[in-house]
């Protein structure tokens, strides 16, 4: 048959795809939800995840009061990363199939990092706890209180990780290292700069890491009170449009009204005077400022953030059910503090469930003149090799396809650490 594979590469291909598998770390941390390829065409590659329910409890025994309509929330999730790493081998290129094999594991490298990149970048733009530590990174304590942050507010206790970029690494690890009263790990940390679980987090390391730029904006405020001019905001499952039809909302975001957003940029960090986080399932108030993110500037006065300020002001079961945050004082024009007071790299935690990716599968021919090789990785990303002979130029074209999604379905279930806020 005219353009199928040899056997050199058969293997060739058997060894990419392992290498391949071994490559995807930050894929391995994340939860993971396939979706049908036919559907997933049908509706434009996008489909809507649900968020987690969270209930309500009443004393005594007569609940006659308190049977309520409960509101499902979900957020978009969509079929976004299609990458492709194509070459060219003439006839007598393939003479040497090492050449080849080195063609192909590099398209992997490529490949797999891009599968990362897109995980990271979702954690690092998306997630919402923020935790500024004032020194350089180097001991348990500036990793215990991203633990504390993620139980104060009721996130479970397993499945977390934290991606650290390598000087942030390589800190704890000197820190480790100089812990002689442990057995172990100091050793692993001396000679090979090893971490692994600390304050209930499994902890990689990066190669690569996002950068938070210096905050601009400065004597910015926001009213926090109850009335016409209050921000908080109410979670809907749908809206209706003018024409009737009804859409799902994505309730991660909100756009606020402050005094300025001159010099704000998406990815800054603050929080609001008063304005504190509360533990999810009992709403009781952490002492703690909630840490918010801005996710775009809209105009001089209005800007987008997450999470939105569900604050329970209005009273309605939706707000009380799914409350995040207590104005502990309430005012017409509450400072806006912003966290990120100095460029430093970004350090992601998360647990496995706030993030999500999505495989997804490419329908490519078997039959169109171009020899076609499927295979799948351990976190169910499918690769596509195809190989085609142009008898024009005695030249073969060879491309690795792979296509994929990731989605936050819970921005409060992860954050970023940056270090040297001072």
């Amino acid at each position: 048959m005219s353009n199928s594979f040899n056997k050199i590469e058969m293997v060739a291909f058997e060894t990419l795809l392992e290498a391949f598998n071994d490559a995807l770390v930050l894929s391995r941390m994340v939860s993971k939800y396939t979706m049908g390829m036919t559907e997933a065409e049908r509706q434009s590659d996008v489909i809507w995840r649900p968020m987690p329910y969270i209930a309500r409890s009443f004393d005594g025994l007569d609940q006659s009061a308190n049977f309520n309509d409960k509101t499902q929330l979900s957020v978009p999730a969509t079929l976004g990363y299609l990458k492709s790493s194509p070459w060219i081998m003439d006839s007598l290129e393939l003479r040497d199939a090492l050449q080849e094999n080195r063609l192909g594991m590099a398209a992997k490298q490529k490949l797999a990092s891009d599968i990362n990149v897109s995980v990271l970048n979702v954690a690092s733009q998306q997630g919402t706890l923020v935790v500024p530590i004032a020194t350089a990174a180097g001991t348990y304590a500036d990793v215990a209180v991203a633990d504390a942050v993620l139980n104060e507010q009721g996130i479970m206790m397993d499945n977390r990780y934290l991606a650290l970029s390598s000087r942030s690494y390589n800190g704890l690890a000197s820190n480790l290292a100089e812990r002689q009263t442990m057995t172990g790990k100091p050793t692993a940390a001396y000679e090979r700069s090893y971490v692994g679980e600390v304050a209930g987090f499994s902890t990689y390391k990066m190669d690569y890491a996002n950068r938070i730029a210096v905050a601009a904006g400065a004597g910015d405020t926001i009213d926090t009170t109850a009335g016409a001019g209050g921000q908080y905001y109410t979670p809907v499952a749908t809206s209706v449009a003018a024409t009737g039809e009804r859409s799902n909302v994505d309730n991660r975001y909100q756009q606020i009204t402050v005094s300025d957003t001159t010099s704000v940029v998406a990815g800054d960090c603050f929080t609001i005077d008063d304005v504190q986080s509360v533990h999810h399932i009992t709403k009781g108030a952490t002492g703690q400022l909630k840490t918010f993110r801005v996710v775009s500037v809209d105009s001089g006065t209005t800007m987008t953030i997450s999470p939105p300020l569900i604050t329970g002001q209005g009273g309605t079961e939706a707000e009380l059910m799914y409350q995040n945050c207590e104005v502990v004082a309430t005012s017409a024009a509450a400072s806006i503090n912003y966290i990120n007071v100095a460029a430093a790299d970004i350090n992601c935690f998360w647990r496995a469930d706030g993030i999500e990716l999505l495989p997804a599968r490419l329908a490519v021919p078997t039959d169109s003149g171009a020899a076609v090789m499927r295979g799948t990785t351990d976190q169910g990303i499918e690769l596509v090799m195809q190989k085609q002979f142009d008898i024009d130029t005695s030249k073969t074209k060879f491309r690795v396809d792979a296509f994929w999604g990731v989605v936050m379905t819970q921005p409060e279930m992860a954050g970023i650490i940056i270090w040297g806020q001072t």
